[in-house]
């Protein structure tokens, strides 16, 4: 699993994680797969995790990868630009904006809620 990947399931979980609730609480039909991102008001599912009021996550890809228990370290960082189509990622400032804008237009092409200005 990347980088991305974790971000997205760290906020809106992920398949496996539906797939292990219990069965009783199916409905009678087979329900059908779920979207974990589509339709889904990004802003406020990211402000309602635990912390999110002490970190600069609208801004900062280093304390969205925090917010989400993910190592923001610089090779995690290159590794998630790289997913994102950034070949050419050094860590500087302009970069971890650039990459924090790219993560919220990917969140947001999957058919999240993204407001405005967390994207480009």
């Amino acid at each position: 699993m990347g980088i991305f990947s974790s971000i997205s399931n760290a906020i809106f979980g992920s398949d496996e994680e539906e797939a292990a609730a219990p069965e009783a609480a199916a409905a009678p039909a087979a329900a059908p797969k779920r979207d974990a991102i589509s339709g889904v008001d990004v802003e406020q599912r990211i402000g309602s995790i635990p912390g999110s009021d002490k970190l600069n996550w609208k801004t900062s890809i280093v304390d969205l990868m925090k917010l989400v228990q993910i190592d923001p370290s610089y090779a995690n960082r290159k590794e998630l630009a790289q997913e994102l189509g950034n070949a050419d990622y050094s860590g500087t400032a302009e970069d971890n904006i650039a990459l924090h804008k790219a993560v919220m237009n990917k969140i947001a092409a999957a058919g999240g809620i993204v407001p405005a200005d967390l994207k480009d």
